[in-house]
């Protein structure tokens, strides 16, 4: 059975107290709305659709950066849960398969989970994901009997023994699509709050002879994030996730609290990760590789045996080959830097191509922005680049060719060549003590005069 996911992510978020809107503040590095995407995407589904309402536009385009497929709807009145999914209806008009309601601010549900409720959709007609809370708290009660969900209670609305369950509604459920939006359009806002709520269909569907049922997971999977304090414990916890996962597959971290994950970093077995090294998005590091203290990488890519720092940096578009080494004080972005290429002290290489074997020498920088473009630099194989070369873009030297220090390159070099691009030296006798001299003169006349 093909599947849509319906993410919720409407709210303000009053409690953020901030412009951006609440899915769209981060936890490893993307919005929480990209998280709820991605565990959502362990289904294969065949449509995702968005309810946003508070800042629509930035929601539809951080969900259009993680699935250009998303479609995105508005929720104009923030009338409760019902009435959000109900929004989604015109955009699965005709859809056969199985609808699946998540949470944008939810966003640490497991595939294992989500594979579980969809095996039970295909004994049951609505299913509901439910978790054991150690403090129920205002959370809404699962009332069960057997397998069989009878009803779903709101705090507000639920009497002294049934606040006294501790089985609580996550607010993910999964069912037919046609039979979640029917059962939705026969939902009233006859409650405490007056709003629409989600959790009514199930005694709906039960007075229509359907069968509901509850999948249990871990409370930490259901953890919703609130405000500034919450969204500090979900990182923290997910950092936490991301460091044992890291352990238990033969990474060594030296110091696994000082190192931060982003949601998709990959780290090969036998990798080493030294302290306070942090990755953003879109990074992998391959086996054996080595990353130094105090190292920031993002969207980039690291190839077997090759070490990082300490103190580098490697930006987007950064492909380090095997057995490179790149040195402290070292920034790298958007250049390919091949097998056994060493690029070991202050330097900055972007647009950049850096042959195999070649040595760039310490405070090197390829000059790629003209203000308005960038342009690329080539450098062949077995090259040197001596220290304090400009490479002044587009520029291409040539392999085993080798420019002179404190040169500032700015036309191509031949194979094999020596470039030599700087004035030449002239030494002046005595010159340095007669201009001391004569300095020294000068400031006891100001102090005079003053």
């Amino acid at each position: 059975m093909s599947t849509a996911l319906i993410i919720l992510g409407a709210g303000m978020g009053t409690r953020m107290n901030s412009e951006l809107p609440k899915v769209l503040h981060q936890i490893g590095g993307a919005p929480m709305l990209v998280h709820a995407m991605r565990a959502g995407a362990t289904l294969n589904p065949e449509k995702t659709v968005i309810v946003a309402g508070h800042g629509a536009e930035a929601v539809s385009k951080a969900a259009l950066a993680y699935d250009p497929d998303a479609e995105t709807v508005l929720q104009t009145e923030q009338l409760g849960t019902a009435h959000a999914v109900a929004q989604a209806g015109a955009a699965l008009e005709g859809f056969e398969g199985d609808a699946l309601v998540l949470y944008g601010d939810t966003p640490f549900i497991g595939s294992e989970t989500l594979e579980a409720m969809a095996v039970a959709r295909g004994l049951h007609d609505v299913v509901v994901l439910g978790f054991e809370a150690a403090d129920p708290g205002r959370y809404g009660r699962l009332i069960t009997k057997g397998d069989a969900l009878e009803r779903i209670v709101e705090f507000k609305d639920a009497t002294d023994k049934e606040r006294a369950v501790t089985l609580c509604n996550s607010g993910v459920i999964a069912a037919k699509s046609s039979v979640l939006f029917d059962l939705i359009a026969a939902v009233g806002n006859d409650n405490a709050s007056g709003e629409y709520y989600l959790t009514d269909i199930i005694g709906i569907a039960r007075s229509k002879g359907l069968s509901s049922t509850v999948v249990r997971c871990d409370e930490a999977e259901t953890l919703g994030v609130n405000s500034r304090a919450e969204l500090i414990a979900a990182e923290a916890d997910f950092q936490a996730r991301a460091r044992t996962a890291a352990i238990e597959d033969g990474v060594t971290l030296l110091a696994p609290d000082t190192v931060f994950f982003a949601y998709d970093t990959y780290l090969g077995r036998d990798a080493i990760i030294e302290q306070n090294v942090i990755f953003g998005p879109n990074v992998t590091v391959e086996s054996g590789a080595k990353i130094r203290a105090f190292s920031h990488l993002e969207g980039c890519h690291v190839s077997q045996g090759a070490t990082v720092g300490p103190y580098a940096r490697l930006r987007l578009g950064a492909e380090l080959q095997e057995n490179v080494h790149v040195g402290n004080f070292v920034e790298i972005k958007n250049a390919i830097v091949a097998e056994g290429a060493k690029v070991n002290h202050l330097s900055y290489i972007g647009d950049a191509d850096i042959g195999a074997r070649t040595n760039i020498g310490a405070g090197t920088i390829t000059c790629n922005y003209d203000g308005v473009f960038k342009h690329r630099t080539v450098i062949g194989e077995d090259v040197f680049i001596g220290s304090n070369t400009m490479l002044v873009a587009p520029v291409t030297v040539g392999n085993a060719a080798m420019t002179a220090s404190g040169s500032v390159v700015s036309r191509d070099v031949p194979d094999g060549d020596l470039a030599i691009a700087r004035s030449r030296q002239e030494n002046k006798p005595g010159f340095a003590v007669k201009l001391f001299e004569k300095l020294r003169h000068l400031k006891i006349s100001q102090n005079k005069v003053q």
